[in-house]
C-alpha cells in the first residue's frame, strides 16, 4: 500500500480515477453481540429504526440492516472533524462564521461556523446576519461576498470556492436566498454512511423505584397544572390553571396513568415492564448486529462537473484537487475523533480505513494510505498549488454578527419556551 500524496490525488482528480472510497468495519465497544442503539425516526407518530434488506457482497447474500448513522449525520461529523483541525490551526481554509458572543447569553454559541449551520453558507442564520463591509455592517446577502455566493452556480463556482470551499464538498442548496427554491444546488461530493449488518431489533424496557414511595392518590385527590408557570404543578385546586372554567389536571409526565396522578408529574413507581405504544405496539430498544460498516465515497466525477469561470483547465483541476483534499482530511480526522455516535452506540474500528482509488473500468482499485499528518500536508500542498495557478482561498477572517431582528426573534422564542417548559 502506497502513501497518498498531493501529486497522486491531483492525477486522480484530473481523470484517472472516478472516486476515492474508504471502508471501515466496526464493532460495539462492549464486544460482539453487545446491543447498540440506532437513531429513531418518526413513522406515523411513533419512533422506529430505519431497517431494510440490502445486498451485501455476493449477489445471493441479503442482510437485514439497520441505519446507525445517516448520510446527513455523517456529513455533519466530517464537518466537525474539519472544524477541529481548523481550530487547532492544523488545517487552513476559509470558515465563515456568525459571532454570537455579544447576544447577551441568548444562545449557547460563542460563534456558529459554516461547518455547523444546517444549510451551510445558504442557511437562514447567515442570511439574517450582518457582514462588516468597508466600516459598515451590511446584511450578508447584500454584501459583496453575499452577492457572490448568490450568483455562484456549479458552472461558475469560483466565488464559492474562494469563500467557502467546504460547501462544494458537502453540497449546498441556496433555497433561502433571493431566488428561493430556484437557488443554485451543489451536489454532495462527499457521501458517507454507517449501517449495522444482520440486525435483530430488541425491546425497550423501563422501571423506576420511587424512594419517596409516592403512590396513587384518592379518586377525588388530584394534582393540577399550576396557574403560576414557574411552579409547574400544584396539589391545590385553588391554585390550578383554569381553562374554560375548569382546573387543568397535570398530564405532561408519563404516558401511563390517568391525568392528575403522581406519574403525570414524574413521581411514583414504574413497574419493570416492556415499553409499548398506546395501541400496544412494542417500542424498539436497540439492536444486536454482526458488525457495522462505514462506507465513504469522495466523487471525483462530481468534482469534475464543477467549473471555475475564467480559469484554464490546469487551474480548474487545482481547485477540484483542493476540495478533494478537504475530503481526505475529513476522513482522516473523523477516524481519530472516534465513533461515539450517541448514547449506547460507541463503535470501535477493527481496522484503519481502507482507502481505494476507483478506476473508471471497474477493475481493482489502487489501495492508498493516509493519516492525520499526511492529510494535513496534502491539503497544504493543494492550497499552495491552486494559489500558484491563480485560484485561491480567502485568507482574511469572514466574521458576521446576528442582525438585530434575528436577536429579537431569538429573544421572543426563548420567552415562549421558558413559559412552556414541560414538567420533568
Amino acid at each position: 500500500m502506497t502513501q497518498l500524496t498531493f501529486e497522486r490525488l491531483r492525477d486522480a482528480v484530473a481523470g484517472d480515477a472516478v472516486a476515492l472510497r474508504s471502508r471501515l468495519t466496526l464493532q460495539p465497544a462492549g464486544g460482539e453481540g453487545d446491543k447498540v442503539f440506532p437513531p429513531s425516526y418518526n413513522v406515523d407518530g411513533r419512533a422506529d429504526y430505519a431497517i431494510e434488506k440490502r445486498q451485501i457482497g455476493d449477489s445471493d447474500k441479503v442482510s437485514v440492516t439497520v441505519l446507525l448513522d445517516s448520510v446527513a449525520s455523517q456529513a455533519n461529523r466530517a464537518e466537525l472533524a474539519l472544524l477541529e483541525g481548523w481550530e487547532r490551526d492544523e488545517l487552513a481554509f476559509p470558515v465563515p462564521y456568525v459571532d454570537f458572543s455579544g447576544d447577551g447569553g441568548l444562545t449557547n454559541y460563542e460563534r456558529l461556523t459554516v461547518l455547523e449551520a444546517p444549510h451551510r453558507l445558504a442557511d437562514a442564520i447567515f442570511r439574517d446576519s450582518l457582514l462588516a463591509d468597508e466600516d459598515r455592517e451590511t446584511l450578508f446577502r447584500l454584501s459583496d461576498i453575499g452577492r457572490a455566493i448568490t450568483d455562484a452556480t456549479p458552472r461558475n463556482a469560483t466565488d464559492l470556492f474562494h469563500y467557502s470551499p467546504t460547501c462544494l464538498l458537502f453540497g449546498m442548496w441556496d433555497s433561502t436566498g433571493p431566488r428561493g427554491g430556484l437557488g443554485s444546488k451543489f451536489q454532495r461530493a462527499y457521501v458517507s454512511e454507517i449501517i449495522g449488518l444482520n440486525a435483530t431489533i430488541g425491546k425497550k424496557v423501563r422501571s423506576r423505584i420511587d424512594p419517596l414511595q409516592i403512590e396513587k392518590l384518592d379518586p377525588d385527590d388530584r394534582v393540577y397544572d399550576s396557574a403560576n408557570p414557574e411552579e409547574v404543578w400544584t396539589p391545590d385546586r385553588g391554585n390550578a390553571k383554569i381553562v374554560n372554567g375548569k382546573p387543568v389536571y397535570a398530564s405532561r409526565g408519563s404516558k401511563k396513568g390517568k391525568p392528575g396522578q403522581p406519574s403525570k408529574i414524574n413521581h411514583g413507581n414504574i413497574l419493570p415492564s416492556i415499553d409499548t405504544e398506546p395501541d400496544g405496539a412494542i417500542i424498539p430498544g436497540g439492536a444486536t448486529i454482526s458488525e457495522a460498516r462505514q462506507t465513504t465515497v469522495i466523487s471525483f466525477a462530481a468534482l469534475r462537473r464543477l467549473r471555475f469561470k475564467g480559469m484554464q483547465r490546469e487551474a480548474e483541476t487545482a481547485a477540484r484537487t483542493a476540495v478533494a483534499a478537504l475530503g481526505v482530511a475529513a476522513i482522516a480526522y473523523q477516524y481519530e475523533m472516534d465513533f461515539d455516535l450517541r448514547s449506547r452506540c460507541l463503535l470501535l474500528p477493527t481496522n484503519p480505513p481502507d482507502l481505494e482509488l476507483l478506476k473508471r473500468d471497474g477493475s481493482t482499485g489502487e489501495m492508498v494510505d493516509v493519516n492525520r499528518d499526511s492529510a494535513a500536508q496534502i491539503l497544504l500542498d493543494a492550497t499552495e498549488h491552486s494559489e500558484a495557478m491563480g485560484i485561491l482561498w480567502e485568507t482574511n477572517e469572514i466574521r458576521l454578527v446576528p442582525a438585530p431582528k434575528l436577536i429579537e426573534l431569538i429573544r421572543r422564542s426563548r420567552k415562549v419556551a421558558a413559559t412552556e417548559q414541560p414538567a420533568g
